[in-house]
């Protein structure tokens, strides 16, 4: 774990995390659980049928989700694709960048568990697997916290962790929250958009409950600092939080683009992974910590010899809005 400080980097393991915070700080966890969302079905009828790859982002509601198509030019709507276990859904409307709109013959929680038996979990492109997946990546790709299905990509800080770091955590007086954001594949495109405007962000569901809100404003009225384990829930947090940094419970979507020179509200610590160049995660840390630093950070790391993505190594990450570079990079 990299902990980015003021003037200095400090190399150190996610297991001297209890020892980087203080008592009455909070950490807060994002408990969604990842579903199996990529499918692979097959569009028209013999001889003229044609595979398709569909990997769900986002639930519209029980039976319809927005999803990701391969290949996307010739799915027209009406189409119909039908999947093993008898599953099928129908193509009810299209966008931009492969992006369609599903609806399902089976819903709610007969859906969940037809993509349970035939789904495979969607890892990011540049983690290889073969096509029906590795049944590893079942436990693998979850965090400790996973509980309410919805997500199609891990939020990976919290991957991390383990019971005896959070038995550590508990012994130093650390408090701890949780939140819920469903995370969509769509956070993890690449800005293809030279200017950051013009970058759709896709939304994604979440919730934060009056109990976990009163917490975290409790914590902060003692003094305690707010970390956030992972962008998943810094994004929440920063969505639901009043100027004056007072949290609101939280129930629906958010679209929130974080960039350089966007000022917190509440979070003032981050757990993070690395992540990958020219995307929205980054320009996130950068408007975090600072973008020189941040650069001066991922140098840093990889000289170092950090592994960097979802199933990498972490960053610990205090809140640098004066965008101050680095005077020195080690500790």
């Amino acid at each position: 774990m990299l902990v980015v400080g003021e003037k200095a980097l400090g190399d150190k393991g996610v297991t001297d995390l209890a020892g980087e915070l203080e008592a009455n700080d909070i950490l807060v966890f994002n408990d969604t659980r990842v579903i199996p969302a990529r499918l692979t079905g097959v569009r028209g009828e013999e001889p003229h049928a044609a595979q398709v790859e569909v990997t769900l982002h986002k639930r519209d509601n029980g039976r319809t989700w927005y999803a990701f198509t391969r290949p996307a030019k010739k799915l027209k709507v009406g189409d119909t694709i039908h999947f093993d276990d008898g599953l099928l859904c129908e193509v009810i409307d299209k966008g931009d960048g492969g992006e369609v709109l599903l609806t399902f013959s089976r819903a709610d929680n007969e859906l969940m568990a037809a993509l349970e038996k035939i789904g495979v979990m969607p890892l990011p492109p540049y983690i290889k697997r073969p096509k029906d997946g590795d049944a590893h990546d079942r436990d693998d790709y979850q965090t400790m916290f996973a509980t309410h299905p919805g997500a199609v990509a891990a939020p990976t800080a919290g991957l991390h962790f383990t019971d005896a770091m959070m038995e550590a955590i508990e012994q130093h007086g650390i408090q701890t929250a949780r939140l819920t954001l469903h995370v969509g594949a769509g956070t993890f495109l690449p800005v293809k958009a030279d200017d950051t405007t013009d970058h759709k962000m896709h939304s994604e569901w979440g919730e934060i409950t009056a109990e976990t809100a009163e917490a975290i404003n409790q914590a902060r009225a003692a003094g305690g600092r707010v970390v956030a384990v992972g962008t998943t829930s810094m994004r929440l947090l920063e969505s639901a939080a009043d100027d004056d940094g007072t949290l609101k419970p939280f129930l629906g979507d958010t679209d929130i683009f974080i960039t350089p020179g966007y000022r917190f509200k509440i979070v003032d610590r981050l757990m993070t992974n690395f992540h990958l160049p020219k995307s929205t995660l980054f320009m996130l840390v950068g408007a975090f910590a600072g973008l020189e630093r941040m650069k001066a950070a991922y140098s840093h790391a990889i000289d170092k010899g950090y592994r960097f993505y979802s199933y990498g190594d972490a960053c610990l990450l205090t809140r640098f809005e004066d965008q101050k570079p680095l005077e020195d990079q080690t500790s």
